[in-house]
């Protein structure tokens, strides 16, 4: 770029995005895994999908998302591992911290990928691009991690940046004409709105590249409203999104859901587990202040079929009160065998209208609710909940404990 077009720069944008992000991590712990086909998820024998794999696992045609049983039928020499989540929490922590140390504004995607805004911090596009190299050193040096960053003129093209030479990637993308010059040829889905669904339907048309979109904007546009007149400005290269710092308050719920290695027919042992995930929400919701004005309850059925129920209520994050909401929506719909089951509260807010608290939840002379109920099932499964409630609720151990408690019943 040169120096003229440096300065008519309107904004410049990072996007990182760490490779095999849980799998890197346990390989970096562990560095006999270095080199294996890894494949972070559910085990073979369990129900379940790949979280994330390994660059040599990918090599096997296992990806994320896939049911964990064809990730075993193609590559049954991998090594299967339970994620956890919360030793992938706080690597991430760290992570942001270092990106977000260069944003004016950082846009958290997920736990291993972020939009940066530099455009301030930088100044120039020299000073961008020299940035967006420290962020890879500093991440390798401190963490012993690789990521891939991508620099340009736009949060699409920054994306496709980051995208272009994974693994441990770097790649720029100064402007417009840039970004079309190295996409034009390329398949329809090289625009990340443009998914598989998408991409059928525009095929079915003769829509098959970027070339094409742009030459039948109109065309496309009536197929796909206002889907379609997007994906012709990102054709063109037009994206003036702005990079948007994230707020818990911008999340619209707060949840959390197991799924059963068996089919459960026993709706009073799906009630324990509801007491635990409402138990886990009140947790989330208190690490970042938040409360749900509404209650909603999730059932997968054995058949694949997913119904929720959801009823307004005061705000509050308060366990009982989700249990109670959740346990009484329970008893109002089919009873069939369950595979998936799910508990949280929408509508947040910061306000607080009615909030029990039970720091001690099995102190007997609380007398509330929740302790009763965990001192029962405590006879009923045999469990210890005191001193292991913090541990009880990490992503894990939770799972663990529900199914010890589904084949002690």
């Amino acid at each position: 770029m040169t120096e003229a077009e440096a300065r008519r720069v309107d904004q410049i944008i990072i996007h990182v995005d760490m490779d095999a992000f849980y799998a890197s991590v346990e390989i970096r712990d562990d560095p006999a895994l270095k080199g294996k086909p890894l494949i972070i998820g559910s085990l073979p024998n369990e129900r379940g999908v790949v979280a994330t794999c390994s660059y040599e696992a990918r090599k096997y045609g296992v990806h994320s998302a896939m049911n964990i049983k064809e990730a075993y039928r193609l590559c049954p020499s991998g090594v299967f591992m339970h994620p956890n989540f919360e030793k992938y929490r706080a690597v991430s922590n760290q992570l942001h911290d270092i990106w977000n140390a260069y944003a004016s504004a950082a846009e958290t995607i997920a736990l291993d990928e972020a939009y940066l805004d530099v455009t301030e911090k930088a100044g120039t596009w020299e000073n961008a691009c020299r940035i967006a190299r420290t962020i890879k050193r500093r991440t390798l040096q401190e963490l012993g991690l690789t990521c891939s960053v991508g620099v340009a003129y736009s949060k699409t093209a920054a994306k496709t940046a980051s995208e272009e030479k994974k693994p441990d990637g770097y790649f720029e993308i100064p402007t417009p004409q840039a970004f079309v010059a190295l996409i034009l040829d390329r398949d329809v889905g090289v625009l990340y709105t443009v998914g598989k669904k998408t991409a059928e339907k525009l095929n079915r048309s003769g829509i098959r590249t970027v070339r094409d979109i742009q030459a039948r904007q109109e065309e496309v546009i009536r197929l796909l409203g206002k889907q379609g007149q997007w994906i012709v400005r990102q054709a063109l290269g037009q994206d003036d999104r702005k990079v948007i710092a994230y707020k818990p308050e911008d999340a619209k719920s707060i949840s959390r859901e197991l799924t059963f290695q068996e089919d459960v027919s026993d709706f009073d042992f799906l009630r324990d587990v509801l007491l635990l995930l409402s138990m886990s929400v009140e947790r989330r919701a208190a690490r970042v202040g938040l409360y749900g004005e509404g209650v909603t309850l999730k059932v997968t059925y054995a058949d694949m079929k997913s119904i929720s129920r959801s009823r307004l209520i005061p705000s509050t994050r308060s366990a009982a009160v989700l249990y109670e909401e959740t346990a009484r929506m329970l008893e109002q719909i089919p009873q069939r065998p369950v595979r998936l089951i799910g508990a949280g509260v929408y509508h947040l807010t910061h306000e607080q209208v009615r909030q029990l608290r039970f720091d001690e939840p099995l102190n007997p002379e609380q007398g509330d609710a929740v302790a009763a109920e965990l001192q029962r099932l405590q006879r009923r499964y045999g469990l210890d909940f005191a001193g292991h409630l913090t541990q009880i609720f990490q992503g894990e151990t939770l799972y663990k404990t529900v199914e010890y408690m589904r084949r002690h019943r």
